[in-house]
């Protein structure tokens, strides 16, 4: 009998309103799920075992709700909140769906539509802070272009910037305890998006007025529609000491955004993920912003969501597996085995360490001969994976 791998608080798992809300649309069908309210949506969330339900403004309150109807939502909502015990930490804003914002928000031609935007998001800011986020995402969907000849891709870097300057003020000027938190995507809805991966997330960020206040939300899907290694730029954000927040889901290479089931697709990639996650002691929300197939009903989307959390936590207990297999750990020891030949050229930079080095001697024949052993260590790690070790 299997192991049920049942979620924890401590696991942080969390679902936006708009995942398992998600009624099935797509460009060539119309729903096949009924709308649950938000409130539905907690309790689902409740039922299999989450931590946590995140949310776009207007995924909570309509954008023409009349402000009566926003308190009288939020109220429900917050009720629920407490009812469950689920948390929210982290919100965001619509910028996309309104045909106010077809040309952009913070990077639209129109003065108007950029300052309505900041607008906006103030107004989401506040709200988000009032049910507890302390993690703020900005997905520029349409921050984007279809021909080149609409806008000078430096302007919009520019406009982008004055943006993210204004709303990090404004987050100091209210004295709120919130960081911000970039997403990529190099299309879709848009032909090209702009600052288009988490790499050019990053270098965006350093030429901000609070950069400390900035860091990124790198999805799955996003990287992988770019081609790119999802875990390389998780680790480079790590790294860097930006990942502020992570959207989990999956993806095929080189297809449309798909958002499935986190681990559906690329079981090992999302292996040395959940492994790298775990390693470093990744503390934030695991959220996962993915939906369910358009084939279920809403007893599919409660497995969808379960689904979600027990592929990370089987993928947790192999990543401990594999830390702990004696014949993979001792390939990895000779692999990275040091002899100490090298430790006078370690470390910072001295002429004479320059000088010693310029002169030493290597035996590049044997260097190049030399086998790593990887393809013992990959197939170990399949086997793992496919549960025979």
């Amino acid at each position: 009998m299997t192991r049920p791998f049942l979620p924890q608080p401590h696991d942080k798992f969390t679902f936006g309103l708009w995942t398992v809300g998600n009624v099935g649309r797509d460009p060539f069908g119309d729903p096949v799920r009924w709308a649950m309210s938000p409130v539905e949506i907690v309790h689902l969330l409740a039922e299999v075992g989450a931590y946590g339900v995140n949310f776009h403004d207007n995924d909570l309150a309509p954008i023409d709700a009349s402000p009566a109807e926003r308190d009288r939502i939020v109220r429900s909502f917050r009720q629920a909140l407490e009812d469950t015990g689920l948390v929210v930490p982290m919100a965001t804003t619509n910028l996309f769906t309104d045909p106010a914002f077809k040309d952009g928000a913070f990077t639209a031609n129109d003065p108007n539509v950029r300052a309505y935007a900041l607008q906006k998001t103030m107004q989401a800011i506040d709200l988000g802070v009032e049910l507890g986020a302390q993690v703020y995402v900005f997905w520029g969907g349409r921050e984007g272009v279809e021909t080149d000849a609409a806008k000078n891709p430096v302007t919009a870097i520019q406009r982008t910037r004055e943006a993210m300057n204004f709303l990090c003020e404004y987050v100091q000027d209210q004295g709120y305890d919130l960081r911000f938190a970039l997403e990529a995507k190099p299309n879709e809805p848009r032909g090209d998006i702009y600052n288009a991966t988490t790499g050019n997330m990053l270098a965006f960020i350093a030429t901000l007025e609070h950069p400390e206040m900035v860091g990124v939300n790198p999805e799955v899907a996003h990287e992988q529609m770019a081609g790119l290694n999802f875990l390389h730029h998780v680790a480079q954000a790590w790294e860097a000491g930006k990942l502020f927040h992570i959207d989990l889901n999956d993806q095929a290479f080189g297809r449309y955004d798909q958002d499935y089931r986190f681990g559906a697709v690329n079981l090992k990639s999302a292996f040395f993920l959940v492994k790298f996650l775990e390693d470093v002691g990744y503390d934030g929300s695991r959220h996962f912003d993915a939906h369910a197939y358009r084939t279920e009903d809403r007893e599919g989307v409660k497995d969808f969501a379960r689904g979600c959390m027990r592929s990370y936590l089987i993928l947790k207990e192999k990543a401990a597996q594999w830390n702990a297999d004696r014949e993979i750990q001792a390939l990895l020891a000779e692999i990275n085995a040091d002899d100490g030949s090298t430790d006078a050229w370690k470390g910072a930079y001295s002429r004479a360490k320059a000088n010693a080095l310029k002169a030493a001697s290597f035996d590049r024949q044997a260097l190049g001969a030399r086998g790593l052993g990887y393809e013992r260590l990959d197939q170990l790690t399949v086997e793992l994976l496919l549960g025979v070790r």
